[in-house]
């Protein structure tokens, strides 16, 4: 069952940080974008696929910090 997680992101400065971060985000097999913006985003994942620590993970490989809020 797909369960919403909301991430804290440091490291964005502009849109094309938000851009970037959605990009990467929906790279991640089981995952749905649903917003982002400056320091958060807000997707939807299948735990079947991935971890919230997966995820950050990914993130933290593209240059950001990012963490389960």
């Amino acid at each position: 069952m797909p369960t919403s997680l909301q991430l804290v992101i440091g490291g964005m400065h502009c849109g094309s940080c938000v851009r970037r971060v959605a990009a990467e985000l929906a790279r991640i097999d089981g995952v749905l974008v649903e917003d982002v913006q400056l320091g958060r985003a807000t997707v939807t994942y299948d735990p079947a696929a991935c971890t919230p620590e997966e995820i950050a993970g990914n993130l933290a490989r593209a240059g950001f910090d990012a963490a389960p809020a």
